[in-house]
């Protein structure tokens, strides 16, 4: 079976049922817009249309999903060197979290079969859930918010790292951007640069040259520049 091998809804629909294709395409959307920027970047929308549109179907057709998506501000759209980027909000996490969990959403996968990528990102949503309810627990025990020292970025460097590793199958190669934009507003970005590179020092990660994918300026900003050894995009664990 193909990636798209969901069964597709027929093309002539009544109003009720047209209601409810939105409603499913809605949480389709945003689930694969999820998987493909970790819920914190921005990726193409060109990317995104091929994650959503399923066999026998056309980008037309969701054009209107986008628009309403976009004007209750569950995703947001900016333009990169010309490139139509969209990027998943808070408002649109929340959303996606409702859509899946609530007993009255209209969500459900059409058809026998689904896609085994739309159902491995299904999977890592649940996983991320399973993860940030940890968290949440202990946050209840310590401040686990701003990262104040070395010490204390080591310990989630490494945890950022291992995650998006795994759940990305990066190949022992994670983009420093990633890692930048999983840890947030909890440690500044001269800290993080620091930090990161004391972490090379004491031969814990190795800062790695090249380019990230596409080239991207934001991408870019992300990664670090020394006047040494110039651009570094990528982190490799050593120890």
């Amino acid at each position: 079976m193909s990636e798209k091998d969901e069964i597709p809804v027929p093309q002539t629909l009544t109003p009720e049922e047209q209601a409810v294709w939105d409603a499913k395409a809605k949480v389709r959307v945003l689930l694969n817009l999820w998987d493909l920027s970790g819920g914190k970047m921005k990726v193409k929308k060109g990317e995104l249309t091929k994650r959503i549109v399923r066999t026998n179907e056309t980008s037309q057709r969701y054009v209107e999903v986008l628009g309403e998506l976009q004007a209750t501000g569950a995703i947001e759209y900016s333009l990169i060197n010309r490139v139509t980027m969209v990027e998943l909000s808070a408002k649109g996490k929340e959303v996606l979290a409702q859509g899946l969990k609530s007993k009255d959403s209209l969500f459900e996968f059409d058809g026998s079969q689904i896609g085994t990528r739309l159902g491995n990102s299904l999977l890592k949503w649940i996983r991320h859930q399973d993860s940030a309810a940890s968290v949440a627990v202990e946050k209840g025990k310590a401040d686990v918010g701003t990262i104040a020292s070395y010490d204390d970025f080591k310990v989630v460097a490494l945890d950022v790292y291992d995650s998006l590793n795994r759940d990305y199958n990066l190949d022992d190669l994670v983009p420093i951007y990633r890692m930048r934009r999983a840890i947030g507003e909890r440690v500044g970005r001269s800290e993080f640069n620091e930090w990161l590179l004391e972490m090379q020092a004491n031969d814990i990660f190795q800062l790695i040259g090249g380019s990230v994918e596409d080239s991207a300026p934001d991408k870019i900003e992300d990664s670090i520049t020394t006047k040494v050894n110039g651009l570094r995009c990528y982190v490799k664990r050593l120890t």
